[in-house]
């Protein structure tokens, strides 16, 4: 067993993980849910976030890539169910997520808004692409 490799991997579930966290990111960070308080955060407007594409190429290639190793992680510990994935999805953003987060938030001396809005994002997407991961075999 490699730590990482290619083989015995659902394809097509990656792409569709990697789908998902898009359009959840596209949601959540749109002007209808969080948008808005996270770019007044940054002292910015929702319009002025930077170079859209460059955002959404490195996103992309980002959501393909946690979609990658967390299905390596699927199949390497041998979860099967939804229940499973939610809870590795969960222990992911617990210990790798979400105080590596708030420690940047704090020595950035970032607005917490800006933390909690990046955090859930992160919860919410490996929620779901854990479980959709581990049960789609």
């Amino acid at each position: 067993m490699s730590v990482l490799s290619f083989s015995d991997l659902h394809w097509l579930a990656i792409i569709v993980a990697a789908v998902i966290n898009m359009v959840v990111g596209a949601f959540w960070y749109s002007p209808a849910l969080f948008g808005k308080t996270w770019a007044k955060a940054l002292g910015k407007k929702v319009g002025d976030m930077g170079d859209a594409s460059k955002g959404y190429t490195v996103s992309t290639v980002g959501a393909l890539v946690q979609a990658f190793v967390l299905a390596n992680l699927v199949r390497d510990i041998g979860l099967s169910t939804a229940g499973d994935g939610l809870w590795l999805g969960f222990a992911i953003w617990l210990g790798f997520m979400l105080f590596v987060m708030a420690g940047d938030t704090v020595f950035s001396g970032r607005s917490m808004a800006i933390g909690k809005i990046n955090s859930g994002y992160y919860l919410v997407v490996l929620l779901i692409n854990g479980a959709l991961l581990a049960a789609w075999h």
